[in-house]
């Protein structure tokens, strides 16, 4: 049964209209960005098909052209707008974030970070040199690694962090096993990089780890840093 013939108030625009984007699915609001479905499938059966086969919205965010345009329905067309939308998040969360205090926003922060790295295939290691206001410099991916490890350089992140004059730094890495949970590795580094930086006078704010379908987890909240 096509959307249009449902009843006005389970559609998913009118009950957007009515109750706000946050009363709605996933599938929803993904229904409502793709307007309309396929042959057999409504736009909420296509949103569901999307979602069932990436595993989140996260990994649907990250997937490849080739890997989307597979879904039957979907195309290269399609494939843009949805990263034309994704990538107007991460900017409107970037903006966020280099106007107020980091800290003063921790759910953007791991929005971004979700946006960013969440759904990747392999690891990378990324920073967000701050300024003494704890406002965002910079973002940038330091290290890239394999599925299951990354070589990360204290060295090398000392140099980054006096090249943007930065005063803070917030890290994080992605975990492509969807497990974010810190290894003993993981701890080890951690302590080196805060040590090192500190020798600079940069302070090491927070290290998450990202994982998708999973909050980022926080070193600080854990007592790890």
């Amino acid at each position: 049964m096509a959307i249009t013939d449902w009843p006005e108030d389970e559609r998913p625009r009118e009950r957007l209209l009515k109750q706000g984007a946050a009363a709605l699915s996933d599938a929803e609001l993904l229904a409502i960005f793709l307007r309309v479905g396929v042959k057999g499938q409504s736009a909420v059966d296509l949103a569901r098909t999307l979602l069932n086969h990436f595993g989140s919205l996260t990994r649907l965010f990250a997937a490849g052209p080739t890997e989307f345009v597979a879904i039957p329905g979907m195309g290269n067309a399609k494939y843009a707008q949805l990263q034309a939308v994704v990538e107007m998040a991460r900017r409107a969360l970037r903006e966020e974030l280099a106007t107020r205090d980091l800290l003063s926003t921790p759910a953007a922060v791991r929005d971004w970070l979700r946006l960013h790295i969440g759904g990747l295939s392999h690891e990378v290691f990324v920073a967000l040199w701050l300024d003494a206001q704890n406002r965002l410099i910079a973002d940038e991916v330091l290290f890239t690694g394999t599925l299951t490890q990354t070589s990360v350089y204290p060295r090398e992140v000392v140099k980054q962090a006096l090249a943007r004059n930065a005063a803070a730094v917030v890290l994080a890495h992605n975990h492509p096993s969807g497990v974010a949970e810190p290894s003993q590795a993981d701890e080890l580094l951690t302590r080196s990089l805060k040590q090192a930086l500190a020798l600079v006078d940069v302070k090491l704010l927070d290290h998450f780890i990202v994982a998708a379908g999973v909050a980022p987890l926080s070193f600080a909240e854990r007592g790890l840093l």
